[in-house]
């Protein structure tokens, strides 16, 4: 009997994620990464997505204040391998130290959109007048 595949990712997934972003966040911010534009950038990383065998972390950063994100990423994922290496001693607990991999957070921006669309002329004559006040 085969096992039914699901797209929403295990607890142990999300638990291990977690621990992963967690352990990147402590090496970025401790500044051991030993390259300029990295140690002057502040990153966010907002999830760390781990494949179904754990073996890989795929790390989404918004470089806060940057505009150029492609640059930041690029440079976490050639630093990548030593990002591995110094988060390794932080997951001790896991069998195998997953390949950590960067990919730019565009959440954010989608928030921002729908949140342009929400206050946008047209959504706003939809709603009426206070249409806040009926709630209460």
């Amino acid at each position: 009997m085969t096992r039914p595949t699901t797209s929403a990712p295990s607890q142990r997934m999300l638990r291990v994620g977690e621990q992963v972003r967690g352990a990147i966040t402590q090496v970025l911010q401790r500044g051991e990464v030993r390259e300029p534009v990295l140690e002057r950038t502040v990153i966010a990383i907002s999830e760390v997505r781990m494949s179904p065998d754990l073996k890989v972390a795929t790390a989404y950063v918004s470089p806060l204040g940057v505009a150029d994100h492609d640059t930041i990423i690029d440079l976490l994922n050639k630093h990548a391998k030593y990002i591995r290496g110094r988060v390794g001693p932080l997951l001790r607990q896991l069998k195998y130290m997953p390949e950590i991999r960067f990919k730019d957070d565009t959440s954010f921006d989608n928030y921002k959109k729908i949140d342009d669309l929400l206050k946008s002329p047209e959504v706003q004559r939809d709603l009426g007048p206070d249409s806040d006040d009926t709630q209460s």
